[in-house]
């Protein structure tokens, strides 16, 4: 883990309720894992309760699930993970995802259906021929009670034999924690695939 975690490392915990996402800096490394101070209180973080860990290194974007050993006050222990991953700096874990969703922008509104989606954006088909001058508002909603609310920007637009458009579009205007969810989620949805093609 030292190799991965190093002293003063921002690292940002998200826990089972993403809405108690926290973050914090590492304060020592030791062979059986890590502490860290956290910047916000403690809120829906427990013992022994499995949590999913991003943090910037030098090799790249480093996602692992852990658990907190111990919790004192605004210091948390975590137990070594025992496995990771590294996920491209600039490309996030793309999945299928099909949807029915509107892009707002003021009174104009567009009826679209969703592809795939990223953290950095989605792919969609409409019927509407959309202004890519504009930007718009649009609301994902990922499972249960989550949902994310953001802006998307038009980058290419096609018009298939069908007369369908289908377009490509990034996510501006994000929170830490929304960015932070919609990671999650793809990485958790795309496991769940490979899991299930290794069932197959």
């Amino acid at each position: 883990m030292r190799e991965l975690i190093k002293k003063d490392q921002a690292v940002t915990i998200v826990p089972q309720d993403f809405k108690k996402t926290n973050k914090g800096k590492v304060l020592d490394v030791s062979i059986d894992g890590f502490r860290m101070e956290l910047k916000y209180k403690p809120e829906g973080l427990f013992v022994n309760h499995i949590c999913d860990f991003y943090s910037f290194t030098d090799n790249g974007y480093l996602y692992f699930e852990s658990y907190i050993q111990k919790l004192e006050n605004n210091v948390v222990t975590i137990a070594n993970p025992v496995k990771h991953r590294f996920l491209q700096r600039r490309k996030f874990t793309r999945i299928k995802f099909i949807e029915e969703l509107v892009l707002k922008n003021g009174d104009l509104t567009h009826n679209i259906r969703t592809l795939d989606l990223s953290a950095g954006g989605m792919k969609v088909q409409t019927s509407d021929n959309i202004d890519m001058e504009k930007e718009y508002d649009v609301t994902l909603n990922l499972s249960g009670e989550q949902e994310v609310r953001c802006k998307y920007q038009l980058i290419r637009v096609e018009k298939g034999d069908n007369g369908l458009y289908t377009i490509s579009g990034r996510f501006t205007h994000l929170s830490n924690i929304d960015k932070m969810t919609l990671v999650q989620f793809c990485m958790k949805k795309d496991m769940e695939n490979v899991n299930k093609r290794g069932e197959v």
